[in-house]
């Protein structure tokens, strides 16, 4: 018997394959009548054949408890069916991408000189002044091409109106681009036909794309600098991704112990063959323990000067130090205004609606419908210390409620999206899944999308975490020229 999608639910979401008259849309017609023809058996092959090739080929991914202090891995969680969307949307996504992150990297620059936005805007200037991401190291720098999130990873969901908004701004360390090429590989292996007809664009320019951003951020003029990453080490959730780059750029993954900073105040890393002079890091490594004469003391991950060597423009490091200022919840409420105040621009995504926790009105709000909301600390990522107010106890409302009145600032709330779905495979049948999308934005002396990006999935009925450190999983993202 094949599968039937008379029992799969289209409402109250926007389902991406679906329209609520069960029809397919014009572009996941092909792939719907596939899926349409097999049987549970059929899928269930095709889902052993997936895991097949992850185990393979390796992929995997790091996850810490309480159970493992030192973590344990785990196979990558890989949804066979894809996520698809048209280039005629992507193309749009991928202009409104670019012209966010130009703002945010005006915006930090400004920050750590001027500060003209700060005082003309309605932004409490506390909330870069005071964050801890602000460092005062960074005051009076300006970087080559005003790059400092040169890598920014920003999270976008479609709404029940079925257009993308952008959920946050990763600017610091985003991860998840190796997940993304390696998905695609593993789906060439197990859908080759699929990809023939479809039409599908190619990921693969990423590796190039990120050497090429990294050179044109080198201060050396040599056209071929010599570039390195730095690690945090085997035990880091996101080493198999470090490892994955280094060696697709034909870079050193490296540590902080391989490097060290001497008294002309470059940075050379340790090979056979003596000292080698270093002019790019990219850097997997948080600001407070790239340095411990400028962070935190005790910190062996880092190398001793290499702020001061930063400061000196005697060695590129992406990101920058210091660009966490704007990778903030409450922070990015303001991002239409920076675009509209940098480059004089109607934003081309939106943001979700944002309420800021230390506006006494919006606490009200919140206080009085606090079910409709979902609550954020501004500066945890992987979906750590979210309350969804629908699915909160009394008791979890009430408590969160006190840790927003005891630091108001470090909180935000949105509306609950209806995030958007997709069929996924689940024990034999075909059923409707929450996901979100993570495209990686490269901004050097050129800037660079994705083709698509990272699509993470609920696994769970019902859930909307998708983060795959809570049990959420991830799909190809086919942009399909059609």
């Amino acid at each position: 018997m094949t599968i039937s999608w008379k029992n799969y639910s289209t409402s109250p979401y926007f389902d991406e394959y679906l329209n609520v008259s069960k029809s397919f849309r014009g572009h996941t017609k092909k792939i719907g009548k596939f899926l349409e023809s097999l049987n549970p058996n059929d899928l269930y092959e095709i889902n052993n054949a997936t895991e097949s090739a992850i185990k393979s080929m390796g992929i995997s991914f790091r996850v810490y408890s309480e159970e493992y202090i030192e973590g344990k891995d785990r196979s990558w969680p890989l949804d066979f069916i894809p996520r698809i969307i048209r280039k005629k949307e992507w193309e749009k996504v991928e202009r409104g991408l670019k012209q966010r992150v130009k703002a945010l990297n005006l915006f930090i620059e400004d920050c750590y000189n001027d500060q003209n936005f700060l005082k003309e805007s309605d932004m409490d200037e506390s909330l870069i002044t005071d964050s801890p991401a602000f460092k005062d190291y960074c005051l009076g720098m300006k970087l080559k091409h005003g790059s400092w999130s040169s890598i920014c990873g920003s999270d976008l969901i479609k709404d029940e109106d079925g257009k993308f908004y952008v959920l946050e701004d990763n600017l610091r360390i985003p991860s998840g681009v190796s997940y993304m090429l390696e998905n695609r590989t593993v789906m060439k292996r197990v859908f080759p036909d699929l990809f023939k007809h479809y039409g599908v664009m190619p990921v693969s320019a990423y590796p190039a794309k990120l050497y090429q951003t990294l050179v044109s951020l080198s201060y050396s003029r040599s056209r071929q600098p010599e570039i390195v990453l730095l690690t945090p080490g085997i035990y880091n959730s996101a080493y198999y991704e470090h490892s994955y780059l280094a060696q697709q750029m034909g870079i050193d993954l490296v540590q902080g112990t391989d490097l060290v900073v001497l008294k002309d105040n470059f940075v050379y890393k340790k090979t056979i063959e003596g000292l080698v002079r270093v002019d790019v890091i990219y850097r997997r490594i948080d600001d407070d323990f790239l340095d411990p004469s400028n962070g935190n003391k005790d910190s062996v991950l880092g190398v001793d000067g290499l702020i001061e060597s930063w400061r000196r423009k005697q060695v590129s490091i992406i990101n920058a130090p210091g660009c966490g200022i704007a990778d903030d919840k409450a922070v990015y409420s303001f991002v239409p205004e920076m675009i509209r105040y940098y480059l004089q621009e109607e934003p081309l995504i939106n943001n979700l609606k944002t309420y800021l926790m230390s506006d006494s009105e919006s606490f009200s709000l919140i206080k009085e419908r606090f079910k409709e909301f979902v609550i954020k600390p501004v500066a945890e990522s992987g979906g750590y210390g979210i309350v969804i107010g629908k699915n909160a106890s009394n008791k979890e409302q009430e408590d969160t409620l006190k840790l927003i009145k005891k630091d108001p600032r470090n909180y935000i709330a949105q509306p609950l999206a209806l995030l958007s779905t997709t069929p996924t495979f689940d024990k034999g049948s075909i059923e409707p899944r929450h996901l979100d999308l993570r495209p990686f934005i490269l901004t050097g002396e050129k800037s660079y999308v994705t083709v698509g990006g990272l699509t993470r999935v609920a696994l769970k009925k019902g859930s909307t975490v998708v983060n795959s450190s809570q049990g959420g999983g991830s799909k190809d993202t086919w942009i399909v020229d059609k």
